[in-house]
């Protein structure tokens, strides 16, 4: 998906929720705090969102908008209407919402995830698809290991579910390093 494509989606759910302001979760809200990022971080051909006043609303999103829909036949992609409890997230994530605002969303928001929040989200989820992802964000420098681990303890789990997600974090950095990148704060990899 691109940020054109999520463009689009924020409109047609404000069209179809008669809502302005909408709240992107999942991988597709990465093309919030980075427009155009590397084709592996925008695999997914559909975007989790919800209207933030009336998440009653995902529903109408799903019908109209989601898998199967004429929309997703039209277009190639489509939105799946969740609700604020859909991600786990760490404490003060509203308050790094990033904006996307446009003419091509006449004017409607979306707000997404900042790369931090979406790469915690996915941290708590652990299903292979968020590892993958989370291993990309890491090797493309958009999160840090150290400032993921750090974060861990502003989630809403409890102590064993943190460590846990401590753990995730480490091995995903040592498999990179395995591979041969070097992550900010580590040491160079062996020959």
């Amino acid at each position: 998906m691109t940020r054109e494509e999520l463009e689009h989606l924020i409109r047609a759910a404000a069209e179809v929720t008669n809502e302005y302001e909408f709240v992107v979760v999942g991988s597709q809200s990465i093309l919030g705090p980075i427009p155009n990022p590397p084709a592996e971080l925008t695999m997914s051909m559909e975007a989790d969102i919800y209207p933030m006043n009336a998440e009653e609303k995902a529903d109408a999103i799903d019908g109209a908008l989601g898998e199967g829909s004429r929309f997703h036949e039209t277009h190639g992609y489509y939105a799946q209407g969740v609700d604020s409890t859909t991600a786990c997230l760490p404490e003060g994530w509203k308050e790094r919402l990033r904006r996307i605002q446009s003419p091509a969303t006449e004017g409607r928001v979306g707000y997404c995830l900042e790369v931090i929040d979406l790469f915690m989200a996915k941290t708590a989820a652990n299903r292979e698809k968020d590892r993958e992802f989370n291993i990309a964000l890491m090797r493309y420098g958009y999160v840090s290991p150290e400032a993921a681990i750090d974060m861990v303890a502003f989630m809403p789990v409890d102590d064993a579910r943190k460590k846990a997600m401590r753990a995730r974090i480490r091995r995903w950095a040592k498999i990179l390093e395995e591979r041969g990148y070097r992550l900010p704060g580590s040491s160079p990899p062996t020959e």
